[in-house]
């Protein structure tokens, strides 16, 4: 008891030491005021204040941050859109400046964030405005540079740095929705018609051409088979002109008559008919004057045959 009552001097000065001592946790930045009024910062670990002077006015996190808002805009044909969307941010440096702006531009962490929820709203809703309903879903990436252009320069008057704007979820009111989607339906029934009525004439189209190369084919072969059956015919006929002359120069070597030539022609000939013919009479004129009508009319015919049989061989 003696001897606090002769040191309690030393214990008063060893309190007033240990007070002015503090620490800062990794990842924020002291803010140190004497009587109301900025002073300095502190970096994070063992720190000293004078005591009872100074305070540590405010603890400044410099970590990413991140937040949810949820809110709705109209569009330019008056539709009503619903978005939710994440704001990640963070203070832009640690630098003294821009801590002193971080700790008095606003009053509380509330503070700030209303104002930076109020001022991405109402930069959405702007951008909204001038589009129409349509157009939103295919708009999401435009929406967001259009907020971060028009949102940096305004937070970092803050001390702070907008790291990423995500907009995770555009929805509409059910009866748009419900449009939207007949909107859908209708447009996939249209393509699937058009790929149907394309794919029918890509049929079509092939068949025609397919028949038209048979139709070509076809037509090639009986040309061809035409040709072939001529020269059948021209080279027979050479054969039968060539026999004949020749029969006739050996019955003439013989002193024979020709007219023999013809009688063997002719009976070929009815021979012929009663064979091959598919009638069941064969009418022939047996006069003396009919048949010497057939027998000029088949020494013309070979005289002219042998003829062609001459030119040809000549």
């Amino acid at each position: 008891m003696s001897f606090l009552a002769n040191f309690w001097w030393l214990i008063i000065l060893l309190i007033i030491v240990f007070s002015g001592l503090f620490t800062i946790n990794q990842g924020y930045i002291g803010v140190i005021t004497m009587f109301g009024k900025y002073r300095r910062i502190v970096r994070p670990g063992l720190n000293i204040k004078i005591p009872i002077l100074e305070q540590v006015n405010k603890r400044v996190s410099i970590q990413n941050r991140s937040v949810e808002m949820e809110f709705q805009a109209v569009t330019q044909d008056q539709a009503n859109v619903y978005f939710k969307s994440m704001l990640l941010y963070a203070v832009q440096n640690a630098d003294e400046e821009t801590i002193k702006k971080v700790a008095f531009k606003f009053i509380a962490d509330r503070d700030l964030m209303q104002a930076l929820t109020r001022t991405i709203e109402g930069n959405i809703r702007s951008f909204v405005a001038t589009k129409k309903q349509a157009e939103i879903l295919g708009l999401r990436k435009d929406l967001v540079e259009y907020v971060k252009s028009e949102i940096d320069h305004v937070i970092e008057d803050w001390g702070y740095h907008l790291l990423d704007l995500q907009i995770n979820d555009i929805t509409f009111d059910k009866q748009i929705i419900d449009s939207m989607s007949k909107v859908v339906a209708s447009n996939n029934l249209k393509a699937a018609a058009e790929n149907e009525g394309q794919a029918l004439l890509i049929t079509k189209t092939k068949s025609a051409e397919a028949e038209g190369n048979a139709i070509k084919i076809a037509a090639e072969a009986e040309r061809e088979a035409a040709r072939l059956r001529g020269q059948g015919v021209a080279l027979f006929r050479q054969e039968v002109a060539r026999g004949m002359t020749e029969a006739a120069e050996q019955m003439k070597q013989a002193n024979l008559d020709t007219n023999v030539i013809l009688f063997s022609m002719w009976t070929e000939a009815v021979k012929n008919f009663a064979e091959y013919g598919k009638g069941n009479v064969i009418f022939l004129d047996g006069s003396a004057d009919g048949m010497e009508r057939t027998m000029k009319q088949i020494q013309a015919l070979m005289v002219k045959q042998a003829g062609r049989a001459g030119e040809l061989m000549g």
